[in-house]
């Protein structure tokens, strides 16, 4: 039996459960992901699958 494990969802994952604990977090939390996504966008993610 194989378990797969993507990155994407473990992130959400763990991402909801500090704003459930810490709420002050989500604007940190949101400021990072899309920090993120922009750095992929710009130098070309294309080949990378994060979700």
């Amino acid at each position: 039996m194989n378990v797969t494990l993507s990155l994407g969802p473990l992130v959400s994952l763990i991402a909801g459960i500090l704003i459930l604990i810490v709420p002050r977090l989500l604007n940190y939390i949101v400021a990072i992901y899309l920090i993120i996504i922009g750095l992929i966008g710009l130098f070309g993610g294309s080949n990378l699958r994060i979700m």
